[in-house]
């Protein structure tokens, strides 16, 4: 249900983050998480939604300064 809901969220509110250190993202599974891991989630979520990895991570950073006022 997660994944089919990506797809649906406006740009311009999606942040990715990560589940550190508890859960890594596929293809990291088994490790312990970190920060650095996130780009595979970025990966995952340009994918479900049919974005440019590079496009996604330049609007998801925006939507975060915005958020966090950076």
């Amino acid at each position: 249900e997660l994944r089919d809901a990506v797809p649906r969220i406006p740009v311009g509110q999606l942040m990715v983050e990560t589940d550190a250190p508890y859960l890594a993202p596929v293809p990291m599974r088994g490790k312990r998480n970190q920060p650095a891991f996130v780009a595979h989630t970025l990966a995952c979520v340009a994918d479900l939604r049919g974005d440019d990895v590079a496009a996604l991570d330049h609007a998801t950073s925006a939507t975060a300064a915005r958020v966090f006022g950076w």
